[in-house]
């Protein structure tokens, strides 16, 4: 537990940085203000941190092995109004309602602490401060820009309020998928505008695309396995000009998520049937616009392993849990860490930072979602330990 102490004695550090970040909430690659903060904070603790790809930031510490074991937190924010009435809530329309503000503000005590014991630390060690996860999009650009040369493993903590575990349990996932594949899409649907007193006259782009919203929902009712996870979700419909116009064009947009590729190719393929469809028996036409997406996240059996145990030395047997331990329920969110997955053995843990029972029942990208600080240091501490323990297994 010296490690966890260690982290709980900076606890001030680290709701400082965390409030620095969430009042200047910052989105997808547009990060000048985080960017800068983290190179800041990093170059205090002595690093040398360096750019990575459109708006990352990496830094490296450790010895002169060629591998490294890679910490990454991601540092977007969403486009939400903030309503947490929290006094640092930020004003600029943006929100940290996913809690990556505490990602970063975990990896930079992180950071600050492997650097206190750099002395004991056992081969390499890369921080990826990472932006865009929110877009599904930051992960594939760093890759693209070398972060993962000389990897040979990785790991990210994530945040959840509203659990009905205490403040700082970590949630190890087993091996196998712990998030879903993910596409966001639009579809642009033409059709006539007219008078909306003399709707015959034209074609209703509205209609059209209120029909496929609702036709669509028969897809995972009806044609999909209850034990096949798979979500179409439309969280976006822009259409019409004026109130007595009949609308020409109509754009929805949403995401569609699956445990399995197959059942991903399967979903995009009926959605674009069944707009193209639809349209065409009401007169319109459709169009499929597949934009940013990810695989499934599939953690590595062995480094799960690792790390439930030094879990369990670090911050305790009771705070630290596998996923396969826990009763079944629904698949979360997609996370774009999976591409980092798909090139090296990794694993992804959940941090509770939210009791239901204490109040904290607002879920992830609600406006008024609070996340409680307390978590922080065991974050911290956790990134810290494995890092280093896995670093020196590792070490060549």
């Amino acid at each position: 537990m010296e490690l966890l102490n260690s982290a709980k004695r900076m606890a001030k550090e680290l709701i400082a940085d965390r409030r620095y970040l969430h009042q200047n909430a910052e989105v997808g690659f547009a990060l000048p203000t985080t960017k800068a903060y983290v190179e800041k904070r990093l170059r205090e603790m002595g690093y040398t941190p360096k750019p990575c790809g459109k708006a990352g930031v990496v830094a490296e510490i450790g010895g002169k092995s060629k591998g490294c074991f890679l910490l990454r937190a991601d540092m977007d924010g969403l486009p939400i109004r903030e309503r947490s009435g929290e006094d640092f809530a930020c004003k600029a329309g943006n929100m940290h309602a996913c809690g990556h503000d505490m990602h970063t503000a975990m990896l930079l005590g992180a950071a600050a602490l492997l650097k206190k014991r750099q002395k004991k630390l056992q081969g390499r060690v890369r921080l990826l401060f990472q932006p865009a996860e929110e877009q599904l999009a930051g992960a594939a650009d760093c890759i693209e820009n070398g972060v993962l040369k000389g990897v040979y493993g990785g790991m990210m903590l994530h945040v959840l309020p509203a659990m009905p575990f205490p403040v700082g349990t970590a949630v190890v996932s087993a091996g196998g998928v712990s998030a879903p594949a993910a596409d966001f899409f639009d579809v642009e649907i033409s059709g006539k505008g007219c008078h909306g007193s003399s709707p015959w006259q034209g074609v209703d782009a509205l209609m059209i695309g209120a029909r496929i919203v609702d036709g669509l929902q028969t897809v995972s009712a009806r044609e999909l396995s209850p034990q096949n996870y798979a979500t179409l979700t439309f969280g976006r419909f822009a259409a019409g000009v004026a109130d007595n116009v009949i609308a020409s064009h109509a754009t929805l947009g949403g995401t569609l998520r699956a445990t399995s590729e197959s059942t991903r190719e399967y979903l995009k393929k009926r959605l674009v049937e069944m707009a193209r469809s639809t349209a065409r028996g009401l007169r319109g036409r459709a169009r499929v616009v597949f934009k940013s997406g990810c695989p499934c996240l599939v953690n590595d059996e062995g480094t799960s392993g690792a790390v439930h145990a030094i879990g369990r030395q670090t911050i305790g047997e009771g705070r630290t849990l596998l996923s396969s331990q826990l009763p079944q329920g629904g698949v979360g969110g997609s996370e774009d860490f999976a591409y980092i997955a798909q090139k090296t053995p990794c694993v992804m843990v959940g941090l509770c930072a939210g009791e239901l029972k204490k109040g904290y029942t607002e879920p992830l990208h609600s406006p008024r979602v609070h996340f409680d600080e307390r978590a922080m240091p065991y974050g911290a501490a956790l990134l810290c330990a494995a890092a280093e323990g896995l670093a020196a297994k590792n070490k060549k």
